[in-house]
């Protein structure tokens, strides 16, 4: 056997070894969650009180914030991929910007913003209007933290379509608008469903922006990771049993996303 054979298999090896041990170190965690909880314990977790409103909760915020970055990033990303205007950049920066925050400090700057003192929670008093530590709290904590898994694929999205489609459309007589709706976004849609997943997932896992901003109250603010926080203390098989739910709702997302990919390729 020469030597580069040797070499060959040796860094075939090495990256046998290497997956190996990462993926062990992905699967085994995730799996003592299984083996934690029997199935008996699982169902009758999923019916506590505590379990059905973090669910319920959750899933309703999730849905609503993901529809919101929908309209609202649609036509941010459509503009940030065919436009171009000073500050493009600035902005561009600012959309991105909450992914790399902590958690906490995206909550802090949420509460001096929306709070009963914040900067436009004060004069929102005024009026009668409470922001902070409440449902709607949630709604724009997950905006805040999942709307960059949007609009960062949907303008990727947007710059991958061949602008001659739109212009032969333009050409025929459609408006802008009408050119958006009927050839951009039906080209764009695998990418545009695949944001609109990662950001329900990511609305869906949010907590350290809710936990500071909009507290942690049952049926009120209480999503699904700040239940598992919640009633490790008190019910580990309530805690595991969502920690359970969320790894499923993960799994899916991902196969979710890689199917529509798969189907746009």
């Amino acid at each position: 056997m020469s030597g580069k054979e040797l070499k060959r298999q040796g860094t075939s090896l090495l990256v046998f070894v290497l997956l190996t041990i990462f993926i062990l170190f992905i699967i085994f965690p995730v799996a003592s969650l299984f083996f934690r909880i029997t199935p008996e314990a699982f169902a009758e977790s999923i019916v506590d009180p505590v379990v059905l409103d973090a669910l319920i909760l959750s899933f309703t915020t999730a849905a609503v914030s993901t529809c919101i970055v929908i309209v609202v990033g649609t036509p941010l990303s459509y503009i940030n991929a065919r436009k171009e205007y000073r500050g493009k950049e600035i902005v561009d920066t600012l959309t991105d910007l909450p992914i790399v925050l902590p958690p906490a400090v995206a909550g802090l700057a949420l509460l001096m913003a929306f709070g009963r003192r914040g900067v436009i929670g004060e004069y929102l008093g005024l009026f009668g209007i409470q922001i902070a530590f409440t449902t709607f709290a949630v709604i724009l904590a997950q905006v805040f933290v999942a709307s960059p898994f949007y609009i960062r694929q949907a303008r990727a999205s947007f710059e991958a379509v061949d602008v001659i489609y739109e212009n032969a459309a333009r050409t025929l007589g459609a408006s802008g608008f009408c050119v958006l709706l009927k050839v951009t976004i039906p080209i764009a849609w695998a990418g545009l469903v695949s944001g609109s997943v990662l950001t329900f997932a990511r609305a869906l896992g949010e907590f350290g922006a809710t936990i500071m901003f909009a507290g942690n109250f049952q049926g009120r603010t209480q999503t699904m990771p700040l239940a598992i926080y919640t009633t490790m203390q008190g019910s580990m098989d309530s805690a595991v049993s969502l920690a359970i739910i969320l790894v499923a709702i993960s799994f899916a997302v991902i196969l979710t996303v890689k199917y529509v990919t798969k189907r746009k390729i």
